[in-house]
């Protein structure tokens, strides 16, 4: 199992991986949480999919098993930022603006995450490990880009797993239900370290 963060920069190293994280994205949000998103080729994107991106994954021979993005909160590209703030200014029908508790941060030391997935296919044994990855080089990461908080849109249950490894990870809003699937807001501290 590896754990690689693309960038524009570097993605031309790692042959298929990206297109594929793309693909995996896609089974997960369009095909099996049935999202709205946009798509083509097999792959699914969005506005936020920008040279100031990066994006974590879990792979194995060529095979992604998890991802997230991270974007800056300091990004604009045209009339869009990133989810969270768009969100929070009306410009997404999908995601109610009232999402976060405070005004959504513009600031070089916090990024989002977002577009965070484990595929199904992942067996059952392996999830914890592959979570565990996941997270760990996500954290890595957004250190290295001089990232302090992440903010982002997760699994109403995740913030307890994120305490469980270490995570500094607090509600940031109120639950929010994306067809029946209960999410919040939550804001990440990077200053502690993980177990």
């Amino acid at each position: 199992m590896q754990v690689t963060t693309l960038s524009f920069e570097n993605m031309h190293n790692h042959g298929e991986l990206f297109a594929n994280m793309l693909r995996a994205r896609h089974q997960t949000f369009i095909v099996q949480n049935r999202w709205d998103l946009p798509e083509a080729n097999g792959m699914e994107f969005d506005q936020y999919d920008t040279p100031a991106s990066r994006w974590v994954t879990v792979h194995e021979d060529g095979h992604v098993m998890a991802g997230v993005r991270l974007t800056p909160t300091t990004h604009r590209c045209g009339i869009y930022t990133y989810m969270i703030r768009d969100a929070q200014r009306g410009l997404l029908e999908s995601i109610p603006a009232d999402l976060l508790d405070r005004k959504a941060p513009v600031a070089s030391h916090i990024w989002e995450s977002s577009r965070v997935f484990v595929s199904r296919e992942v067996p059952a044994k392996l999830r914890f490990r592959v979570q565990m990855q996941l997270i760990s080089e996500m954290v890595s990461s957004a250190r290295d880009l001089g990232a302090s908080e992440l903010i982002g849109i997760i699994p109403a249950n995740s913030p307890r797993l994120a305490r469980r490894v270490g995570l500094d990870c607090v509600p940031a809003g109120r639950e929010l239900d994306f067809d029946g699937e209960k999410s919040v807001a939550v804001s990440i501290s990077m200053a502690t370290k993980m177990h």
